[in-house]
């Protein structure tokens, strides 16, 4: 198995260098990641200016641009072959409900499957790195249960509570939660005095039950939630062309 790896805490980030480490005995793997973190980036493109990509001592490519950046180069400048898999991570702290729509990281799985490479996006539970190791371990197993059982191509986001090994094996096939909307910004000043804002802390759970990623975290379960591109909203679609008839 060949697999592509990419994140979006940049190449030096203890998550992506832990899942390499893992995913190393079982796969071909190439890393190829921005050179510093871009969380947040969501499926941004840098269509302004050049990039850049170097290689690290450890054979590691890193871009100066985003995680999608990173892949679509690798997909179509760096590689000569096509991987069987795309995976990113894994981030510090989750992805889950609406941060999806925000994460680099799953914006970096996004990037391989429009390639119609199947992907998966890893994120911890919680923010810190606790029990990276053990995370990166249980990311390999999801890889070889899920990694030719699925029809492909296919979009998997995954949220790993941060507990050591032996506590991972309970795994939840889930749907995505839904957050309040975010904290206030937060105000400050600059060295000149100058009003600067800092984005404020994601908001409270509004949907946090039973059979969200959410809940399933909370409850010391991995989540695993497929995820599609299709926006469109059908029901919206059928009272527009009902409205136009």
């Amino acid at each position: 198995m060949r697999i592509l790896i990419s994140n979006d805490d940049g190449y030096l980030a203890p998550g992506i260098n832990a899942l390499a480490k893992a995913l190393a005995p079982v796969a071909d793997i190439v890393v190829v990641a921005p050179d510093s973190n871009r969380s947040g980036a969501s499926n941004s493109l840098s269509l302004d200016r050049p990039l850049s990509v170097q290689r690290a001592d450890n054979g590691f490519y890193f871009i100066n641009g985003t995680p999608t950046d990173c892949v679509h180069i690798a997909l179509t400048g760096i590689l000569d072959y096509r991987p069987d898999l795309v995976v990113s991570g894994i981030n510090n702290g989750p992805n889950m409900g609406d941060d999806t729509l925000y994460s680099g990281t799953v914006a970096a799985a996004t990037e391989g499957y429009l390639f119609g490479i199947p992907a998966i996006a890893f994120s911890q539970g919680a923010w810190g790195w606790e029990h990276i190791d053990d995370a990166a371990l249980h990311a390999r197993d999801i890889v070889m249960r899920y990694s030719e059982t699925l029809p492909r191509p296919y979009l998997l986001n995954v949220n790993i509570p941060n507990l050591p090994y032996g506590q991972l094996g309970q795994v939840a096939a889930t749907r995505l939660g839904r957050r309040h909307q975010a904290e206030p910004v937060i105000r400050s000043q600059d060295p000149r005095g100058r009003e600067i804002f800092w984005i404020g802390p994601p908001g409270a759970c509004k949907d946090a039950g039973e059979g969200t990623d959410f809940y399933a975290v909370t409850h010391g379960k991995t989540s695993i939630t497929p995820l599609q591109i299709d926006l469109t909203h059908k029901t919206q679609l059928a009272a527009l062309e009902k409205g136009l008839a």
